[in-house]
């Protein structure tokens, strides 16, 4: 693991914010400023059989746990490689069978456990910034948080008191379930999928704004952290903590429910991209009152709440797409299509689409939504390069080779960028291209 760009960073303590990361030298965009190997990690369960639980890698014709046989590796080399953490919950998944649930959580907090245990020394994960030093905000928590983190340390306890002796004492399990809340990483594949979870604390060390100058993509289970503006020698590093798609009062809600803070970087001051974000329909008959727009925003968040609890349940689909479908008709009585909450809905309907196979209504949603991000994110958006890739494949699938072609390389263009021009991820999107020709 080599230590790429840690020699041209250093951690300070930033104005208002607290310990951050500064840089020393200037990273041109694109460039890696460093990687991070994961602290401790674990691959969702709904990506067995198609990742390697100890690389993450992506292939077919992955070796099964003879125990379990629920776990999946590249080789025997992986399979040994992971044995330390999967031994975890091989046995209890075999005595639990269909019983066995622990939430991501909990089992990426019993794998911390174990790591703890058996490493003494600072980690290379830990070059800027030790787990132990992460904020767990306990003090800000309400109760349902409070019961959240309860119920998760009750389901360590179920799962996990077999093959961990002695679990750390109830206030111990409350301080290291509020940390990983606060600075866990949700590792993703190049169309955002969702791959697994894990803590990288050198990356946690970066404070958040809403208009980043790096992004954080991943190479397996390593972090890397790429500049997406020119950083100069005496600038603080931002990540972005959240989807930076909605518009300054939601994105302060959600930081402040998650991460406890209210953001006062350059956009949230300016709220520049505002207008934009919240487009009112034009030739309507006569402007919406202020009172109608707040009513209407109440709404859709309200229906993009609903949904997010109701997605989960794969029986119901045909619900949900005629969920998205009713929301943008009443939302698009007053909001337009280019505005942040009509797109949110349109996203949805188009994952339904994909899921249920109907790649032309995923195709439309997919050709509706793309141009609007390129407005509404920051320069080097994963969320548009994952909008072009989706719509390239789907162009591709049903023949429509130039427009397939044309939205690849807009992809990789971005990916590039974000990703690093060596990335597999890369390389793929080129092939897919190249397969074209």
């Amino acid at each position: 693991m080599k230590n790429e760009g840690v020699e041209g960073t250093e951690r300070f303590l930033s104005p208002d914010k607290g310990r951050g990361l500064r840089a020393v030298q200037h990273f041109a965009v694109g460039q890696l400023v460093f990687a991070c190997p994961a602290y401790s990690y674990v691959l969702t369960v709904n990506e067995r059989e198609g990742h390697c639980e100890y690389c993450f890698s992506r292939k077919e014709g992955l070796s099964k746990c003879g125990k379990c046989k629920q776990a999946f590796y590249c080789d025997v080399d992986c399979q040994k490689g992971d044995w330390p953490m999967h031994k975890l919950e091989c046995s209890a998944m075999c005595a639990y069978g269909e019983n066995w649930c622990p939430s991501e959580t909990v089992r990426l907090v019993a794998r911390i456990i174990m790591k703890q245990r058996a490493t003494t020394e600072r980690t290379t994960s830990e070059r800027l910034l030790l787990l132990t030093e992460f904020e767990s905000h306990l003090d800000k928590l309400d109760s349902e948080k409070e019961e959240l983190n309860q119920s998760d340390i009750a389901a360590l306890h179920h799962f996990y008191s077999k093959n961990i002796i002695d679990l750390p004492d109830n206030q111990a399990l409350v301080e290291l379930f509020g940390q990983v809340n606060c600075n866990g990483f949700t590792i993703e594949d190049e169309e955002l999928s969702h791959l697994g979870s894990a803590v990288f604390p050198d990356v946690a060390l970066m404070n958040h704004s809403c208009s980043p100058n790096v992004i954080v993509t991943y190479k397996g289970t390593v972090a890397e952290v790429r500049a997406v503006q020119d950083i100069n020698p005496g600038d603080e590093v931002f990540n972005s903590y959240i989807d930076l798609l909605y518009p300054t009062e939601d994105r302060r809600e959600r930081l402040i429910d998650s991460y406890f803070f209210n953001c006062q970087c350059d956009e949230c001051t300016s709220k520049s991209k505002d207008s934009a974000k919240m487009e009112i329909r034009k030739k309507l008959s006569s402007p919406p009152e202020p009172e109608e727009i707040r009513t209407m925003i109440y709404y859709a968040r309200s229906v993009i709440e609903e949904f997010r609890r109701a997605k989960h349940y794969k029986n119901i689909l045909s619900e949900l797409l005629e969920m998205c479908e009713l929301s943008q008709e009443k939302m698009g009585s007053i909001f337009a299509d280019t505005n942040v909450y009509m797109l949110h809905m349109m996203y949805q309907a188009m994952g339904v689409c994909l899921y249920m196979q109907d790649w032309d209504g995923a195709m439309s949603y997919g050709e509706k939504i793309v141009q609007p991000y390129s407005v509404h994110y920051p320069p080097y958006s994963l969320n548009v390069a994952s909008m072009y890739l989706k719509l390239g494949r789907l162009y591709l699938g049903l023949e429509r080779k130039t427009q397939g072609v044309k939205a690849l390389k807009k992809a990789q263009a971005i990916m590039e960028v974000a990703h690093g021009k060596d990335h597999h991820y890369v390389a793929e999107v080129k092939r897919e291209i190249e397969e074209q020709s």
